[in-house]
């Protein structure tokens, strides 16, 4: 869906978010990255993070020694940043973004995401290799993200985007509904249980049952439900049976 695009992380910090960056990017069907002069490289503390599914993007990212070089190939470049002044004008949401990145994806364009540093994000001058900006809101008090947390944002825009449909979540199994014996059994039981606590009559009680015998026949009573009449029936019958007894 996103193979066209890839995540450049420039002059990172700690592998750790190299390999949290490549579990999202997992998350949202991108599979390319490119890591320029990492510091303190050291893909052992990278794996862990990125988790079973991340570790063969760790293993095939692209390494490079300048962007310029990470960049090569690519028709657009997206840069990400949290400082708004200065020069630093038309900045995108990742909302407004990612149906753009998209379409240029499916125009057959490759596409380079970059983020900086962690502790200082991209200078001016790295910003001027980018053809837009892009700027995830946060709350001003605190603006600043992990660096996996920014690729998350982002790459989950895109993906959304790209869905040919929108995304409904997957609810539980349909429940299947009583069959007839089932619930002639329950209106039974519940019929013993009336008894046992004197809310029916002795006298004709199949009589004195027929509006809670309509009463159920208007519920869509699913099995789970039968099973939860069922057991509160034994539990009243029981307490009653305790209490004749006394």
């Amino acid at each position: 869906m996103l193979e066209n695009l890839s995540i450049v992380l420039f002059d990172t910090k700690f592998p750790e978010n190299v390999g949290s960056a490549a579990r999202a990017m997992t998350n949202m069907d991108c599979q390319k990255l490119e890591l320029v002069h990492p510091r303190s490289w050291n893909m052992e503390k990278a794996y862990p993070l990125a988790t079973a599914k991340g570790r063969t993007i760790i293993e095939t990212a692209g390494m490079h020694d300048d962007l310029e070089s990470a960049l090569a190939g690519n028709a657009r470049i997206y840069g990400t940043t949290a400082r708004t002044g200065g020069w630093r004008k038309g900045m995108m949401t990742p909302h407004k973004a990612a149906p753009m990145i998209v379409e240029q994806l499916r125009a057959g364009e490759k596409v380079a995401l970059v983020f900086g540093p962690e502790d200082r994000g991209l200078t001016n001058d790295e910003t001027q290799l980018c053809s837009r900006l892009i700027t995830i809101p946060t709350s001003r008090e605190n603006s600043s993200l992990n660096l996996s947390q920014a690729v998350l944002i982002i790459l989950y825009e895109c993906f959304k985007s790209a869905l040919e449909k929108p995304f409904t979540p997957a609810g539980p199994p349909p429940e299947r509904a009583t069959t007839f014996e089932e619930q002639e059994v329950l209106a039974g039981n519940l019929q013993e249980t009336l008894l046992a606590i004197d809310f029916l009559k002795k006298d004709n009680p199949d009589y004195w049952m027929l509006p809670v015998r309509r009463f159920l026949s208007r519920i869509d009573l699913k099995r789970n439900e039968f099973n939860l009449l069922m057991g509160i029936c034994r539990q009243v019958k029981w307490i009653a049976s305790v209490a004749r007894k006394k």
